[in-house]
């Protein structure tokens, strides 16, 4: 259990769950994309937004385990709309086929759930040649995002509902380079940290929702975009980190969430109506949190925005 349970504004805690912020609230009508759907948080995201009458698709990379998380959705509840669709964002060829694929079968989008992550894995490339991390992390959610954007939109229009785009970072975000973003040495080896790597990809992914925010905001379109951290949560996220993964899971029952107080703030910030119309916000427990200055500072986002275009605009 969660050891600090003191309620804030929104009414909620760190001990709150999934199923409690998003209790009452039906999703019936919704479609909502969740990456990483197959295990940790996007597996519970997955079933509560399920359990609140959301169509969820599933965006994976093992297909295979994203069936069986559908089987124990649809057991749990037989009237669960679920279907399941290949995502590698590690890959800006995959993220482009799931795009289009998705774009011509015609479904609706209200909420982006951009879930799926990396920790603190050893230098290793993307496919498109890209330090790991920061092109799984956010390049990858960052083209999928664009490239869905015109479905979005079209998706408020017809429904005349809020669309909302959540964005995972984490605390993890205040461990970064000194400078925040390192541009110029996005590949560089010889200067690579696992964990300030890490920090740098999170931090990427509260500027993407701000600059996003601002951007929608400027076109008057009614879609949110918005940053949290989901809480130390025991997952297999530092499975390349195999004696701190031990440790982990031996101490987890004592100081870390669950996966379902983990997953509460992302189905908080998609789904209940205290959220409507923020934007731009990051959120820890269930409430509006105060990230770092560099996660505060537009001209960087600019200059993120700017620098993940050109990666990945088609070469």
């Amino acid at each position: 259990m969660w050891i600090f349970g003191w309620k804030g504004p929104s009414g909620f805690s760190a001990r709150s769950t999934a199923e409690e912020v998003t209790e009452g609230i039906d999703g019936n009508g919704l479609t909502a994309i969740v990456t990483g759907a197959s295990s940790g948080l996007g597996e519970e995201t997955t079933r509560v937004l399920a359990l609140r009458g959301v169509y969820v698709i599933m965006a994976v990379r093992n297909v295979e385990a994203g069936r069986k998380v559908k089987e124990a959705v649809l057991k749990e509840s037989p009237s669960a709309k679920i279907d399941i669709m290949e995502l590698d964002l590690s890959s800006m060829e995959s993220v482009r086929k799931f795009a289009a694929d998705y774009i011509a079968s015609g479904r609706a989008l209200n909420i982006l759930m951009n879930n799926a992550g990396v920790m603190a894995t050893p230098f290793m490339l993307s496919h498109d040649g890209i330090e790991l991390q920061f092109a799984t992390n956010h390049l990858g959610h960052f083209l999928l995002t664009n490239l869905l954007m015109e479905t979005m939109k079209k998706t408020v229009l017809e429904s005349k509902k809020e669309g909302r785009i959540v964005n995972l970072s984490s605390e993890g975000h205040r461990l970064t380079y000194s400078e925040g973003i390192r541009f110029d040495k996005i590949n560089d080896e010889s200067e690579y940290r696992t964990i300030l790597a890490y920090g740098q990809s999170k931090l990427s992914n509260i500027l993407h929702a701000k600059e996003l925010a601002r951007r929608l905001k400027a076109e008057g379109v009614e879609i949110t975009a918005n940053a949290l951290h989901p809480g130390a949560i025991a997952t297999n996220l530092l499975r390349f980190h195999g004696f701190i993964n031990a440790v982990t899971n031996s101490v987890a029952k004592f100081v870390l969430k669950n996966v379902q107080q983990g997953a509460a703030t992302q189905c908080y910030v998609a789904l209940n109506p205290q959220v409507k119309g923020v934007s731009g916000e990051y959120f820890v427990d269930s409430n509006i949190a105060n990230p770092t200055n560099h996660a505060k500072d537009m001209e960087l986002a600019k200059k993120l925005w700017d620098f993940s275009v050109d990666l990945t605009s088609p070469k």
